[in-house]
Protein backbone atom coordinates (compact mmCIF):
# COMPACT_ATOMS: atom_id res chain seq x y z
CA UNK A 1 0.00 0.00 0.00
CA UNK A 2 2.99 2.45 0.72
CA UNK A 3 4.72 1.14 -2.18
CA UNK A 4 1.64 2.17 -4.22
CA UNK A 5 1.32 5.70 -2.77
CA UNK A 6 5.09 6.67 -3.02
CA UNK A 7 5.01 5.29 -7.51
CA UNK A 8 1.78 7.22 -7.70
CA UNK A 9 3.57 10.81 -6.62
CA UNK A 10 5.70 12.37 -9.14
CA UNK A 11 8.92 13.82 -7.91
CA UNK A 12 10.03 17.31 -8.04
CA UNK A 13 12.29 17.54 -10.67
CA UNK A 14 9.56 15.83 -13.08
CA UNK A 15 7.06 18.22 -11.78
CA UNK A 16 9.11 21.07 -12.74
CA UNK A 17 10.07 19.89 -15.96
CA UNK A 18 6.34 19.57 -17.08
CA UNK A 19 5.08 23.02 -15.65
CA UNK A 20 7.95 24.92 -17.21
CA UNK A 21 6.82 22.59 -20.87
CA UNK A 22 3.40 23.74 -19.98
CA UNK A 23 4.03 27.76 -19.54
CA UNK A 24 6.62 27.72 -22.39
CA UNK A 25 5.75 31.06 -24.37
CA UNK A 26 5.41 28.86 -27.40
CA UNK A 27 3.27 26.25 -25.71
CA UNK A 28 0.95 28.49 -23.87
CA UNK A 29 0.32 30.14 -27.80
CA UNK A 30 -0.25 26.88 -29.49
CA UNK A 31 -3.13 26.05 -26.61
CA UNK A 32 -4.40 29.61 -25.84
CA UNK A 33 -8.48 28.93 -25.58
CA UNK A 34 -9.25 32.20 -26.93
CA UNK A 35 -6.95 31.88 -29.66
CA UNK A 36 -9.78 30.58 -31.42
CA UNK A 37 -12.52 32.66 -30.33
CA UNK A 38 -9.87 36.03 -31.52
CA UNK A 39 -9.75 34.07 -35.05
CA UNK A 40 -13.37 33.99 -35.06
CA UNK A 41 -13.79 37.50 -34.19
CA UNK A 42 -11.41 39.02 -36.28
CA UNK A 43 -12.75 37.05 -39.42
CA UNK A 44 -16.22 38.52 -38.63
CA UNK A 45 -15.03 42.01 -38.18
CA UNK A 46 -12.65 42.10 -40.91
CA UNK A 47 -15.22 40.87 -43.31
CA UNK A 48 -17.78 43.21 -41.88
CA UNK A 49 -15.95 46.09 -42.47
CA UNK A 50 -14.61 45.01 -45.60
CA UNK A 51 -18.07 44.76 -47.10
CA UNK A 52 -18.95 47.90 -45.65
CA UNK A 53 -15.64 49.58 -47.52
CA UNK A 54 -16.87 47.63 -50.58
CA UNK A 55 -20.07 49.36 -50.98
CA UNK A 56 -18.43 52.43 -50.13
CA UNK A 57 -16.00 52.63 -52.88
CA UNK A 58 -13.22 52.13 -50.59
CA UNK A 59 -12.12 48.34 -51.59
CA UNK A 60 -12.18 46.21 -54.59
CA UNK A 61 -13.12 42.48 -54.17
CA UNK A 62 -9.38 41.19 -54.43
CA UNK A 63 -9.08 44.08 -51.49
CA UNK A 64 -11.84 42.47 -48.93
CA UNK A 65 -9.59 39.48 -48.99
CA UNK A 66 -6.75 41.33 -48.22
CA UNK A 67 -8.86 42.63 -45.90
CA UNK A 68 -10.10 39.39 -44.29
CA UNK A 69 -6.46 37.86 -44.44
CA UNK A 70 -4.66 40.92 -42.79
CA UNK A 71 -7.70 41.56 -39.96
CA UNK A 72 -7.82 37.79 -38.95
CA UNK A 73 -4.61 37.23 -39.15
CA UNK A 74 -4.04 40.53 -37.19
CA UNK A 75 -6.51 39.70 -34.57
CA UNK A 76 -5.97 36.28 -33.75
CA UNK A 77 -2.34 36.82 -33.52
CA UNK A 78 -1.81 40.00 -31.64
CA UNK A 79 -5.67 40.02 -30.13
CA UNK A 80 -7.39 43.13 -29.05
CA UNK A 81 -4.70 46.10 -29.16
CA UNK A 82 -3.20 45.04 -32.50
CA UNK A 83 -6.30 44.55 -33.95
CA UNK A 84 -8.25 47.37 -32.88
CA UNK A 85 -5.47 49.47 -33.94
CA UNK A 86 -5.29 48.46 -37.75
CA UNK A 87 -8.64 49.28 -37.43
CA UNK A 88 -7.72 52.27 -36.63
CA UNK A 89 -5.54 52.82 -39.66
CA UNK A 90 -8.12 51.53 -42.02
CA UNK A 91 -11.35 53.36 -41.01
CA UNK A 92 -9.10 56.58 -40.68
CA UNK A 93 -7.82 56.01 -44.23
CA UNK A 94 -10.99 55.40 -45.64
CA UNK A 95 -12.55 58.30 -44.08
CA UNK A 96 -9.83 60.53 -45.83
CA UNK A 97 -10.22 58.86 -49.51
CA UNK A 98 -13.12 60.20 -49.40
CA UNK A 99 -12.66 63.62 -48.06
CA UNK A 100 -12.78 66.41 -50.51
CA UNK A 101 -12.89 63.85 -53.26
CA UNK A 102 -13.91 65.63 -55.99
CA UNK A 103 -11.34 68.90 -55.41
CA UNK A 104 -8.58 66.35 -55.25
CA UNK A 105 -9.80 65.02 -58.82
CA UNK A 106 -9.38 68.36 -60.48
CA UNK A 107 -6.05 68.89 -58.87
CA UNK A 108 -4.43 65.75 -59.85
CA UNK A 109 -6.72 63.92 -62.33
CA UNK A 110 -4.19 60.99 -63.21
CA UNK A 111 -3.60 59.84 -59.35
CA UNK A 112 -7.60 60.50 -58.08
CA UNK A 113 -10.13 60.32 -60.60
CA UNK A 114 -9.75 56.54 -61.09
CA UNK A 115 -11.42 56.03 -57.91
CA UNK A 116 -9.96 55.37 -54.66
CA UNK A 117 -10.90 51.55 -54.02
CA UNK A 118 -7.83 49.39 -52.96
CA UNK A 119 -7.01 46.01 -54.08
CA UNK A 120 -5.44 43.14 -52.52
CA UNK A 121 -1.62 44.24 -53.93
CA UNK A 122 -2.15 47.35 -51.73
CA UNK A 123 -3.87 46.09 -48.93
CA UNK A 124 -0.90 43.72 -48.60
CA UNK A 125 1.56 46.91 -49.33
CA UNK A 126 -0.01 48.51 -46.56
CA UNK A 127 -0.61 45.67 -43.88
CA UNK A 128 1.59 43.03 -44.69
CA UNK A 129 4.43 43.62 -42.67
CA UNK A 130 2.14 44.68 -39.56
CA UNK A 131 0.82 41.14 -40.47
CA UNK A 132 3.37 39.25 -40.50
CA UNK A 133 4.78 40.92 -37.33
CA UNK A 134 1.90 39.86 -35.39
CA UNK A 135 2.26 35.99 -36.57
CA UNK A 136 5.59 35.98 -35.28
CA UNK A 137 4.98 37.56 -32.02
CA UNK A 138 2.84 34.69 -31.36
CA UNK A 139 4.51 32.09 -32.51
CA UNK A 140 8.30 32.99 -30.79
CA UNK A 141 9.16 31.33 -27.60
CA UNK A 142 11.30 34.56 -27.31
CA UNK A 143 10.55 37.32 -24.96
CA UNK A 144 12.88 39.19 -27.07
CA UNK A 145 11.40 38.92 -29.99
CA UNK A 146 8.16 39.35 -28.86
CA UNK A 147 9.10 43.12 -27.54
CA UNK A 148 10.81 43.71 -31.17
CA UNK A 149 7.82 42.38 -33.17
CA UNK A 150 5.93 44.45 -31.09
CA UNK A 151 8.04 48.21 -31.92
CA UNK A 152 8.11 46.56 -35.31
CA UNK A 153 4.45 46.59 -35.67
CA UNK A 154 3.85 50.04 -33.90
CA UNK A 155 6.50 51.43 -36.51
CA UNK A 156 5.05 49.65 -39.40
CA UNK A 157 1.70 50.47 -39.00
CA UNK A 158 2.70 53.95 -38.48
CA UNK A 159 4.43 54.40 -41.74
CA UNK A 160 1.54 53.24 -43.51
CA UNK A 161 -0.83 55.34 -41.61
CA UNK A 162 1.62 58.48 -42.36
CA UNK A 163 1.93 57.45 -46.12
CA UNK A 164 -2.05 57.85 -46.40
CA UNK A 165 -2.34 60.63 -44.44
CA UNK A 166 -0.33 62.29 -46.66
CA UNK A 167 -1.36 61.52 -49.53
CA UNK A 168 -4.85 61.76 -49.03
CA UNK A 169 -4.02 65.27 -46.86
CA UNK A 170 -0.82 66.69 -48.99
CA UNK A 171 -2.50 66.84 -52.36
CA UNK A 172 -5.00 69.59 -50.45
CA UNK A 173 -2.37 72.03 -49.69
CA UNK A 174 -2.53 75.78 -50.66
CA UNK A 175 1.59 75.45 -51.67
CA UNK A 176 2.71 74.01 -54.92
CA UNK A 177 4.60 70.45 -54.02
CA UNK A 178 8.61 70.53 -54.51
CA UNK A 179 10.58 67.58 -54.90
CA UNK A 180 12.05 66.26 -52.42
CA UNK A 181 15.57 65.53 -53.67
CA UNK A 182 15.93 69.14 -55.50
CA UNK A 183 13.63 71.53 -54.43
CA UNK A 184 12.12 71.71 -57.70
CA UNK A 185 8.64 72.97 -57.94
CA UNK A 186 6.24 70.32 -59.44
CA UNK A 187 2.76 69.45 -60.05
CA UNK A 188 0.36 68.43 -57.32
CA UNK A 189 0.40 64.41 -57.40
CA UNK A 190 4.05 64.27 -58.62
CA UNK A 191 6.35 61.24 -56.83
CA UNK A 192 8.42 62.52 -54.47
CA UNK A 193 7.04 65.96 -54.24
CA UNK A 194 6.16 67.25 -50.74
CA UNK A 195 3.87 70.30 -49.13
CA UNK A 196 3.67 71.50 -45.49
CA UNK A 197 0.50 70.14 -45.85
CA UNK A 198 1.48 66.69 -46.46
CA UNK A 199 4.62 66.97 -43.84
CA UNK A 200 2.30 67.89 -41.33
CA UNK A 201 -0.45 65.04 -42.15
CA UNK A 202 2.47 62.82 -42.40
CA UNK A 203 3.42 63.28 -38.52
CA UNK A 204 -0.29 63.20 -37.79
CA UNK A 205 -0.56 59.99 -39.07
CA UNK A 206 2.12 58.22 -37.26
CA UNK A 207 1.78 60.19 -33.92
CA UNK A 208 -1.90 59.20 -33.96
CA UNK A 209 -1.62 55.33 -34.59
CA UNK A 210 1.11 54.93 -32.37
CA UNK A 211 -1.06 56.58 -29.95
CA UNK A 212 -3.44 54.99 -30.34
CA UNK A 213 -1.44 51.41 -30.05
CA UNK A 214 -0.26 52.75 -26.75
CA UNK A 215 -3.80 53.24 -24.95
CA UNK A 216 -5.07 50.07 -26.36
CA UNK A 217 -1.87 48.50 -24.53
CA UNK A 218 -3.06 50.23 -21.50
CA UNK A 219 -0.88 53.01 -21.27
CA UNK A 220 1.60 50.57 -20.21
CA UNK A 221 4.94 52.70 -18.57
CA UNK A 222 7.39 50.27 -20.29
CA UNK A 223 5.77 50.80 -23.73
CA UNK A 224 5.44 54.44 -23.48
CA UNK A 225 7.79 55.14 -26.16
CA UNK A 226 5.13 53.78 -29.50
CA UNK A 227 4.23 57.06 -30.01
CA UNK A 228 7.54 58.56 -30.00
CA UNK A 229 8.54 54.91 -32.37
CA UNK A 230 5.69 55.58 -34.57
CA UNK A 231 6.43 59.08 -35.11
CA UNK A 232 9.79 58.60 -36.39
CA UNK A 233 9.05 55.55 -38.07
CA UNK A 234 6.61 57.24 -40.13
CA UNK A 235 8.59 60.65 -40.98
CA UNK A 236 11.56 58.39 -41.84
CA UNK A 237 9.56 56.07 -43.89
CA UNK A 238 7.93 58.56 -45.70
CA UNK A 239 11.41 60.21 -46.79
CA UNK A 240 11.99 57.29 -48.24
CA UNK A 241 8.74 57.12 -49.77
CA UNK A 242 9.26 60.50 -51.27
CA UNK A 243 12.77 59.82 -52.13
CA UNK A 244 12.66 56.76 -54.41
CA UNK A 245 9.60 58.68 -55.80
CA UNK A 246 11.50 60.92 -56.70
CA UNK A 247 14.25 59.00 -58.54
CA UNK A 248 13.47 55.55 -59.45
CA UNK A 249 9.67 56.54 -60.59
CA UNK A 250 10.73 60.20 -61.81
Amino acid sequence: MFRSSHVAEPTMPTTLFFSQRNNAPGNHAARDPMRGTMLLFGLLLSSTIGLIAYRRRSLSRSGIAGAIVTGTTTFGMGGWPWGLSLVFFFVSSSILSHFRVRDKANIADDKFSKGSRRDFAQVAANGGVATLLALIYRLTPSHFLRRVCLMGYAGALATATADTWATELGVLSPHRPRLVTTGKVVAPGTSGGITPLGTAATAAGALAQGTVFWLLQRCRRSLAALPLIALVSGLAGSMVDSFLGATVQA
